[in-house]
């Protein structure tokens, strides 16, 4: 693949954000680039104590499930919302998400690194530093995911 041109500019005639893209071949790259932008500015409904917060997605590290409660983690602070993993899963997937264990959704585009465990578990860190660990059982989601972005 040969690189990437990126031309921003910035013009007070226009009034809203427009966005071009050229490409010759539609390949990964093109896809997440496309995915990313379509959801960029999509948000979850979460809470912390008595207030009610817009969290975007590409602001949430991972989700983790624990108690019948859900938690959402950005890179500073835990709120919580009243969705499930499973209905979180179907939404968050074309936004880079893929489940790591039952109980856990990363967006896989804060992974930093990923390294093996003992009885094939991996613990992935995440850019702030937090670590997870990758279940055995979807260590193959996780790797088709990071296909896309390397």
């Amino acid at each position: 693949m040969g690189t990437m041109k990126l031309r921003i500019e910035q013009d007070d005639q226009y009034k809203e954000l427009e966005i071009h893209i050229t490409y010759g071949q539609k390949d990964k790259l093109i896809e997440r680039i496309l995915s990313f932008l379509d959801t960029v500015d999509r948000q979850l409904s979460c809470y912390q104590e008595d207030r009610n917060y817009l969290v975007n997605f590409s602001d949430i590290y991972y989700i983790e499930s624990v108690d019948k409660k859900t938690f959402v983690y950005v890179a500073d602070a835990v709120y919580q919302t009243d969705l499930r993993l499973y209905q979180l899963l179907n939404d968050l997937q074309s936004s880079g998400f893929v489940q790591i264990s039952k109980a856990c959704l990363l967006n896989i585009n804060v992974l930093e690194n990923i390294r093996p465990l003992f009885n094939s578990r991996m613990e992935a860190t995440l850019l702030n530093g937090e670590k997870v660990i990758v279940n055995r059982r979807y260590l193959s989601d996780v790797k088709e995911a990071l296909k896309g972005i390397r």
